[in-house]
């Protein structure tokens, strides 16, 4: 259906804009909003096969601005209406509600230059699977500002959308596997551009484009070119419904036993994809550091083991992933990562390493930088090609574990505190995985050779997310039941 626009009568001057709940500086205020509605046809690959979705977009943006000026798109809503064979495949597989989280991406250009962001909806709780017919799962969320940098028309354009489902049974209890990572792309021959906004000179100066800083959007949005739109930061919201238990021993009063929960996504290159992995628990240990002054600097060494918690067993949270294999077959799996700990006290076998340099002479700023290396089996089961159940057995894995190789960069200093990852405080860590070959899989007959060319080889970008850890000795960071806090959100 094409994109429709209607845009109301001007009115007063609006207030200031808002944005993540915190004033913009330097915005201005806009001489009139207009009302985005417009519904576009998508298809998604989902377990059934692929299959129509309709998306309903309805959004707030000045109908004018200046240049140099923030324009803050308010009251984003997004609808997802899944046709009748999806709904009744989530219920065939005893799904009884539904919750979402919708990823739109948003060309924002202006001329030959243009940025791009996330527009991310949220359902503010899950919706029952109905026994026949569609389900519409309506979601929001806030929208990152935009700050055009010349004058001309500033466009808003939509194209890929991917959604994380999450399921549950009547009982309240999460399916297995307890979410699915569902690739949607939009319909050709349809007006994809939803909004347009007239900019005019005003104090015009010529913008850079967005930076890896603060004001650049969560997640591996491209950088613009020089004198693209500025793109504002999106909101770091909550995704506690989908984190499994990560209860720690407040009786251990020794403080190095943490809980902490950790998110990501894992891209498959050959498969030109991404699966998203729901929080898990992850169990941390530190052992005895070691420290050094090699003047003006102080050296400081820390050892830890990561061990993963899903019910008792070493392991993410089973995900679905559904991908266009070959460019054009949708295919889904569930993908079970377990891990192969680390040897419980043994110094050779820890799989954390941290090294912080603190400098002296120039305010004890910090730099530590972390090295985590797990090493994993993957089985997939569950397996459909464009909806029809691949029977793989129950032992299709690969045939050898293989190690996921992370990293990441904190800093400290007294002006700005801790920025980036270290293991007592959380963060980003970054790296990539190559898969080995597949053996087992099939039951009638052997698919080892179907899912190895694939899936396996070429390494994969990895980005894990790990939250703030609970230390239950001294409930730091803590909630009452001696679980994370700080339950981070995965990003691109």
């Amino acid at each position: 259906m094409t994109a429709t626009r209607r845009r109301t009568a001007r009115g007063a001057a609006v207030a200031t804009a808002v944005l993540l709940g915190g004033m913009i500086p330097g915005a201005q205020a806009a001489s009139g909003m207009q009302e985005i509605d417009a519904e576009l046809a998508y298809t998604c690959a989902l377990p059934e096969g692929e299959q129509p979705v309709k998306v309903r977009i309805a959004v707030k943006v000045p109908e004018s601005a200046q240049a140099g000026q923030v324009i803050q798109p308010e009251g984003m809503a997004l609808d997802l209406t899944l046709s009748e064979a999806a709904s009744a495949g989530l219920a065939g597989s005893g799904a009884a509600t539904v919750g979402a989280e919708a990823q739109l991406s948003v060309e924002v250009a202006q001329g030959d230059q243009h940025a791009r962001t996330e527009w991310v909806g949220t359902a503010a709780e899950p919706a029952p699977v109905p026994e026949a017919g569609e389900l519409t799962l309506s979601t929001a969320g806030s929208v990152p500002y935009v700050k055009p940098g010349a004058s001309g028309d500033l466009s808003f354009k939509v194209s890929a959308l991917s959604v994380e489902l999450a399921v549950k049974k009547a009982d309240g209890a999460p399916a297995e596997p307890p979410s699915l990572s569902v690739q949607c792309a939009v319909d050709a021959d349809q007006e994809t551009t939803v909004a347009t906004v007239g900019v005019d000179g005003g104090a015009e100066t010529p913008t850079p484009g967005p930076s890896a800083s603060d004001e650049w959007p969560d997640g591996d949005e491209e950088q613009g070119e020089s004198g693209a739109p500025e793109v504002g930061a999106r909101a770091k919201e909550s995704v506690s419904a989908s984190a499994p238990p990560c209860v720690g021993d407040p009786m251990n009063e020794d403080g190095r036993d943490m809980v902490a929960y950790v998110a990501g996504y894992a891209n498959v290159t050959k498969l030109d994809g991404a699966t998203k992995f729901p929080p898990a628990c992850a169990r941390i240990h530190t052992y005895d550091g070691e420290n050094y002054v090699e003047y003006p600097y102080v050296h400081a060494y820390l050892n830890a083991a990561i061990v993963l918690d899903y019910r008792g067993k070493p392991q993410l949270p089973p995900t679905t992933g559904t991908f266009l294999t070959f460019g054009f077959m949708p295919t889904t799996a569930t993908l079970e990562m377990t891990q192969i700990p680390p040897e419980a006290d043994s110094p050779e076998d820890r799989n954390v390493v941290s090294h912080g340099i603190t400098d002296l002479l120039n305010g004890g700023f910090t730099k530590t930088t972390t090295t985590v290396d797990m090493d994993f089996v993957l089985r997939l089961y569950d397996v459909k090609v464009n909806g029809v159940a691949l029977d793989v057995g129950k032992s299709c894995r690969t045939e050898r574990p293989f190690r996921l190789a992370l990293a990441g960069l904190g800093t400290w200093d007294a002006e700005k505190g801790n920025e980036g990852y270290t293991v007592v405080t959380g963060g980003e860590l970054t790296g990539s995985v190559t898969i080995p070959p597949f053996k087992g899989c099939g039951a009638d007959e052997d698919l080892d050779s179907v899912f190895t060319a694939s899936l396996s080889g070429s390494p994969g970008f990895v980005k894990q997310i790990q939250g703030a850890p609970c230390v239950p000795s001294t409930g730091s960071a803590c909630t009452p039941e001696h679980q994370p806090q700080d339950i981070p959100r995965a990003t691109r």
